[in-house]
C-alpha cells in the first residue's frame, strides 16, 4: 500500500499566477486550492502587505493558528477565515494539528455589495459556519474546473462561489433562528453520521431513536447543514472515497465497501455523476498531480 506523503490542490484562472487584479466583473474567482498539512512539521504563511484580492479560507478539519491585529487566534474546524484586500496575512499551520484547510482568492467589482448581501460580515475576519460536506464538495468542483479549462468556466466557478456563500449565510441565519436543542440534535446527528456513513443508516429509525418526528428531525437538519440527512451521508461517502483514491492503494471494490456501497458498478456510477469522472479516472488525475508536485 502506498502513502501520498504532499496533499496539495491548487487551481488559477486561466493556468495563470498573476495577482493582477481585475474588477470587469461583479465577481471573479482567481484560485482556489486545498492544502493537507502531513509531510512538513508546519507550513508558514507571513505577508505583511497582504494580497490585493480577497481570500477566503475555511478549515474542514484540525486547526489553523491565525495572527489578526497582533493577537494570536486559534481557529477550529468549521470556521471560516476572510482577508480582505490589503490586510496583512500570517498564520501557520502544524501537521501536529492534521489541518485540512480549503481556500478561494476572489475580486471583482461588487465583491463588498455582494458579501453583505449574504449577511457576510467584513469586520470580523473569523466566523463560524460549522463543518458540512457541502463546504468541500464545492471547493472540489471549483478546483476541478480551473483545472479543466472548459468553455465559460469561470462564470460555472463564480456560481459555485455563491453557493458557498449562499451556505455561510444560511449558517448565519440557521444560528439565529434555531433553539440550542435543535442545533444540540443536529451536531449530535452530523457526529453519528460521520462516525457511521458507511453502515446502512436508516433517517427513520434514527429520529425514533432520539425521540424526534422524522419530518422535524429532516427540516432542521436541512435547514442547519443545507443538505438532507440522506444528502449528507452520500456526500461523506463520495468525499471519503475520493480520500481513499488519491491517497491508497485498495481497489475500487474495496472502497466501495469501505463507503458502505456493496455494489462496485452502482458505486462507480454514483461517483460518476457527483464528481463528473469515474474512480480509476480519478484516482489516474490524482496520481499525476502528485508526481507534478
Amino acid at each position: 500500500m502506498f502513502f501520498v506523503t504532499s496533499a496539495v490542490r491548487v487551481a488559477y484562472l486561466n493556468n495563470s499566477t498573476s495577482t493582477v487584479v481585475d474588477n470587469t466583473k461583479p465577481l471573479i474567482v482567481t484560485s482556489c486550492g486545498n492544502y493537507r498539512v502531513k509531510n512538513r512539521s508546519e507550513v508558514v504563511t507571513h505577508s505583511p502587505k497582504g494580497r490585493k484580492d480577497y481570500q477566503l479560507l475555511y478549515i474542514a478539519s484540525g486547526k489553523g493558528h491565525f495572527f489578526i491585529h497582533g493577537e494570536e487566534k486559534t481557529v477550529s474546524a468549521g470556521n471560516i477565515i476572510i482577508y480582505l484586500p490589503d490586510q496583512p496575512q500570517e498564520y501557520v499551520y502544524y501537521r501536529a494539528d492534521q489541518t485540512d484547510v480549503y481556500w478561494v482568492h476572489f475580486t471583482g467589482n461588487e465583491v463588498e455589495e455582494i458579501l453583505k448581501y449574504y449577511n457576510i460580515n467584513l469586520q470580523n475576519n473569523i466566523l463560524y459556519i460549522g463543518t458540512s460536506p457541502d463546504y468541500q464538495w464545492l471547493f472540489g468542483q471549483m478546483i476541478q474546473k480551473l483545472q479543466l479549462c472548459r468553455p465559460r468556466y469561470d462564470e460555472l466557478i463564480s456560481l459555485q462561489l455563491r453557493n458557498i456563500f449562499v451556505l455561510i449565510s444560511r449558517a448565519i441565519m440557521s444560528a439565529k433562528k434555531f433553539s440550542s436543542t435543535s442545533e444540540k440534535e443536529v451536531a449530535f446527528a452530523m457526529h453519528y453520521f460521520r462516525k457511521n456513513y458507511n453502515t446502512e443508516i436508516s433517517i427513520e429509525e434514527y429520529s425514533e431513536s432520539r425521540g424526534l418526528s422524522n419530518c422535524w428531525f429532516i427540516q432542521c437538519f436541512k435547514e442547519i447543514t443545507g443538505s438532507s440527512p440522506l444528502q449528507y451521508i452520500l456526500k461523506l461517502r463520495i468525499s471519503n472515497a475520493q480520500s481513499l483514491l488519491e491517497n491508497t492503494d485498495y481497489t475500487f471494490t474495496e472502497i466501495a465497501n469501505m463507503v458502505g456501497y456493496t455494489n462496485s458498478l452502482y458505486f462507480s456510477r454514483l461517483f460518476h455523476k457527483y464528481i463528473g469522472m469515474s474512480p480509476k479516472e480519478y484516482r489516474k488525475v490524482k496520481l499525476k498531480e502528485n508526481l507534478r508536485e
